[in-house]
């Protein structure tokens, strides 16, 4: 899921997430769905070194959750992994972990470079933990 900074600066961000979201779910049944993970990268942070704000990400993920509970139920919507992308690195992936909506990254370029890789990974490890191992 992700929309372009057009959509995101006309405010259109979470309708066109809500709607690639309920484009992809609208014919699964819960069990189908439920092993599903749903990455969001916003278009306009692909291969761009820009990346939302931990706050922007947490906003949107939890807008996804909405619209989860909307489609199945709230214990749903609590269980789907929603994953982060959009230029993660070793510098914002803790920030980025921390958010409680986000379950962990979708890792492009960074993954390239074993130092910051390692950094990324004790990162989301770290959140992991934070959160109760859930």
């Amino acid at each position: 899921m992700g929309e372009t900074l057009s959509q995101r600066d006309d405010g259109l961000a979470e309708a066109v997430v809500a709607k690639q979201l309920r484009g992809c779910f609208g014919t699964l049944t819960a069990e189908t769905a439920d092993r599903v993970v749903v990455a969001y990268e916003p278009v306009w942070a692909i291969g761009t070194g820009r990346t939302a704000t931990p706050q922007d990400a947490q906003a949107m993920h939890s807008s996804i959750r909405g619209v989860l509970a909307d489609l199945y139920d709230s214990r749903f919507a609590a269980q789907t992994r929603i994953i982060y992308g959009g230029s993660v690195n070793a510098k914002n992936a803790r920030a980025i972990f921390a958010e409680p909506d986000v379950d962990g990254g979708l890792i492009g370029g960074a993954s390239l470079k074993a130092e910051d890789f390692a950094s990324i990974c004790r990162a989301a490890a770290e959140a992991w933990s934070a959160a109760g191992g859930h």
